[in-house]
């Protein structure tokens, strides 16, 4: 199995132009957020109680944060923060907006064109061409970024 460093190395390879750096500073939490909404309103059935809600999304986050746990812990936790953040952001979406899926689903497609559109530019594919694998990665090594500007280890 690779270890973080190999798996953030590798994405970078294809994320050195600074417009793709920026498009991915933009559209990967966008992509996460959008992605999880949608998942969030599939109709199938969910436990609620207050703002706890365990659905088919939270189970998704669970898993990743599983996975990123596996990689590194110190990552894993930084992911549990954002990960809750979004968390309450669809627990209110869903609470207070008419059909939020419309607005994920757009969020959605332009996110992704801005992620096709920044790869043009830098010249270099997407790395989950390669490994599948690298859609979790992407969250991660924009992380790890925030972890190295304050001097955090991961």
């Amino acid at each position: 199995m690779r270890t973080i460093s190999e798996w953030l190395d590798e994405y970078g390879e294809s994320h050195r132009h600074p417009v793709n750096k920026l498009v991915h500073w933009i559209c990967v939490p966008l992509i996460v957020f959008s992605l999880l909404g949608l998942i969030w309103s599939l109709p199938l059935p969910e436990y609620r109680a207050g703002v706890i809600t365990l659905n088919l999304c939270v189970l998704f986050m669970l898993a990743s944060l599983v996975y990123y746990l596996v990689l590194s812990w110190r990552l894993a936790i930084g992911m549990l923060v954002c990960v809750t953040l979004v968390y309450f952001l669809l627990f209110w979406l869903d609470s207070n907006v008419n059909r939020p899926w419309l607005i994920y689903i757009a969020v959605f497609v332009v996110a992704w064109i801005g992620q096709f559109a920044g790869h043009e530019i830098e010249g270099k594919r997407p790395a989950f061409f390669r490994d599948i694998q690298f859609l979790l990665i992407g969250p991660l090594w924009l992380l790890s970024a925030v972890y190295r500007k304050l001097n955090l280890q991961y």
